[in-house]
């Protein structure tokens, strides 16, 4: 499993890239969380314009045997929502942190995304 050391995890298996001006942000689910889901079959997101806390649900994902909600890493507004997923979910499957990203959030506090985990915490924390 792959953990890149430039993003930042959450406990609940979300990954957060932060852009430079650190105003915005890429958000989308671990290679350990789709492994954990096995094939992913329907992605479903809040719509762009939604302002949400962090910790709260930005949407769900459905794989053969489960369902699993999406948490926010940070508080912010979406400002963009993979539109691939619709037609093509198993993008997250087959690449977590790039095909398969699910939003792109305005980034309210970036003071927040130092509560997340960095890589090395993440990867202790899956074994």
């Amino acid at each position: 499993m792959e953990f890149p050391s430039e993003l930042r995890y959450t406990k609940e298996h979300e990954w957060l890239r932060l852009e430079a001006d650190g105003k915005e942000a890429t958000v989308g689910i671990t290679d350990f969380a789709q492994r954990e889901l096995g094939d992913i079959v329907y992605v479903e997101l809040q719509p762009v314009g939604t302002e949400l806390a962090k910790d709260e649900v930005f949407g769900t994902v459905e794989a053969v045997k489960t369902v699993s909600e999406l948490f926010m890493p940070v508080s912010g507004t979406i400002i963009a929502v993979n539109e691939a997923l619709q037609d093509h979910p198993e993008l997250v499957n087959q690449s977590p942190y790039g095909e398969g990203w699910m939003i792109r959030i305005a980034v309210k506090d970036p003071s927040e995304v130092e509560t997340l985990l960095t890589a090395e915490e993440y990867a202790a924390m899956v074994g």
